[in-house]
């Protein structure tokens, strides 16, 4: 390309073993709190969880796997609007494949999405049809992973989502769909929302406008549905959005625990909704998995964070978020006029009804309720995540 700044250079991870060797000295020098003085997650990490966690990473684990798993990838930087913006790139052997851009969360990462990569871009060998194949962009956001950390204030979902609009059209994708969860649902739905020109259809699995006004969404009374997912946001809101809140408003001061002691790190993102939170524990301390959240791939994410620094950028987000937020007050919404589809998991915070998406996008195209998953859907189900986005994407080939 004639713009240099324009151009896309491979990546390959490579970490020097002098900062795996330091990882391990800090593990091993943890200084640990007493016990908790309940017998549930009220109070935060539990102990057992969280040494059991510790004894894995500094005597099992092997951040090298992790590393060559990623390499075995096509991996790329290119620089949008003065950062540096990693992603993943993996090109469908299918004929006429759709290309999707998909946005991971806190405190994930691409890592979350490794596993959706072969059923998305190959599906006839997962026992799908080469008609529902994807042409897989997989970013990480500012702040997080191997992309850079903004240096000015305004990178929130709006701006990342231009930054991905440039990243699908450098690569030559002129009509695009595009996914997310978590902060990724929230870079999803603002990219609904900017009239890009190539983005033809998006799928979230949190519905973002129910964070802001959940009532508006609601029937006067609510339905039964409707007021099952308000009491749990209820209670979400009462005991569970304490990392949501610390991050929204002090991101900077949980940062120096997380750049500092890779168990504070761990701590802070594994406690987050209930529902993952036990899933995570019971992988530690009962050795049952859930699903793809066994324990190697749960501190390969966390390894991550810690290799890269980026406990504290990361947290930035959220802060950027809210300030986004905040500059929107009393301006309606703006509309999201392209075929929407949503799935609800069981094990997410709130149980979205039908009724909820179509008061906050007016073309939903799909929308479903599956059996098992939960937060981190795409992490802990791959095969059924990726059935969900074939089939929202259909009909729009």
């Amino acid at each position: 390309m004639s713009d240099s700044t324009h151009a896309i250079r491979t990546f390959r991870v490579e970490v020097p073993q002098v900062e795996l060797d330091e990882l391990l000295r800090r593990i091993e020098a943890t200084r640990w709190p007493t016990k908790e003085l309940v017998g549930d997650r009220s109070q935060g990490v539990q102990l057992a969880a969280l040494q059991e966690l510790a004894r894995y990473w500094s005597t099992e684990y092997d951040w090298r796997r992790c590393e060559a798993r990623l390499n075995e990838l096509p991996q790329y930087k290119t620089e949008i609007d003065g950062l540096d913006i990693h992603f993943i790139h993996v090109q469908s052997p299918h004929a006429n494949a759709l290309p999707l851009v998909m946005t991971h969360g806190w405190p994930g990462s691409v890592i979350e999405l490794l596993e959706t990569i072969g059923p998305l871009t190959d599906p006839t060998a997962y026992g799908g049809s080469a008609d529902d194949a994807f042409h897989l962009v997989l970013p990480s956001i500012p702040g997080y992973g191997f992309s850079d950390e903004p240096a000015e204030l305004g990178w929130g979902p709006i701006r990342i989502g231009r930054a991905w609009d440039e990243l699908m059209h450098r690569l030559g994708y002129t009509r695009y769909v595009a996914q997310g969860g978590d902060v990724g649902s929230q870079v999803t739905d603002a990219m609904g929302r900017l009239g890009l020109d190539g983005l033809i259809g998006i799928h979230t699995n949190l519905l973002t406008p129910a964070l802001g006004d959940a009532e508006a969404l609601s029937e006067t009374p609510p339905t039964k549905e409707e007021q099952t997912a308000l009491d749990q946001l209820a209670t979400f809101h009462e005991s569970g959005t304490g990392y949501f809140v610390e991050q929204a408003t002090r991101p900077q001061t949980i940062g120096y625990a997380a750049l500092d002691s890779p168990i504070a790190l761990a701590a802070w993102m594994i406690d987050h909704d209930t529902d993952s939170y036990l899933k995570i524990a019971r992988v530690f301390v009962d050795g049952e998995p859930s699903g793809n959240l066994t324990k190697e791939h749960l501190v390969d994410n966390i390894t991550l964070y810690w290799l890269t620094g980026t406990g504290a950028s990361a947290a930035r987000s959220y802060w950027e978020e809210t300030q986004e937020n905040a500059r929107a007050v009393g301006q309606p919404p703006t509309s999201v006029p392209i075929p929407v589809g949503f799935t609800t998991f069981p094990g997410e915070i709130w149980q979205t009804p039908r009724s909820w998406v179509e008061k906050a996008y007016p073309n939903v195209v799909y929308f479903n309720e599956v059996t098992k998953g939960g937060h981190f859907a795409a992490w802990e189900e791959p095969d059924l995540f990726s059935s969900e986005i074939r089939a929202t994407f259909r009909s729009l080939r």
